[in-house]
């Protein structure tokens, strides 16, 4: 015995009408993060020394460069997505979850964009 509607069944959409998008953003990310995860340990275990100037000179590469924004970006944006089930598992109170997903959601645009920034001013010469 189901508690969904014959329409719902149909449409394969659940109780809040999102379907299975954030589950499948969720995978999405997931899958993504291997290579990028795989592809950033393997090159700096690569490198002749692990030092500042060594990294530096790495991360000034064009393609290092956009690799670790599109690593920080994906990273970013699946830990959002884990952070919010946990809160809506686990988190009762209507007005505390709203508080603390719109608070999880600005911490994590600020931790992407502060990573974005941090490999933009290596990759450009701003920092050194």
């Amino acid at each position: 015995m189901s508690l969904r509607s014959p329409l719902g069944r149909v449409l394969g959409l659940g109780a809040a009408r999102e379907g299975v998008h954030h589950w499948w953003m969720q995978r999405l990310t997931s899958v993504a993060l291997v290579p990028l995860a795989v592809w950033f340990v393997v090159s700096l275990l690569t490198l002749p020394v692990l030092d500042h100037a060594a990294v530096v000179a790495w991360m000034r590469q064009s393609w290092t460069a956009l690799l670790l924004i599109l690593f920080v970006l994906v990273a970013c944006r699946h830990s959002q997505l884990g952070v919010r089930v946990v809160v809506e598992d686990y988190v009762h109170a209507v007005g505390l979850k709203t508080l603390t997903l719109v608070l999880v959601s600005f911490v994590h645009v600020l931790l992407a964009a502060a990573g974005v920034l941090a490999v933009l001013r290596v990759a450009f010469g701003g920092a050194a």
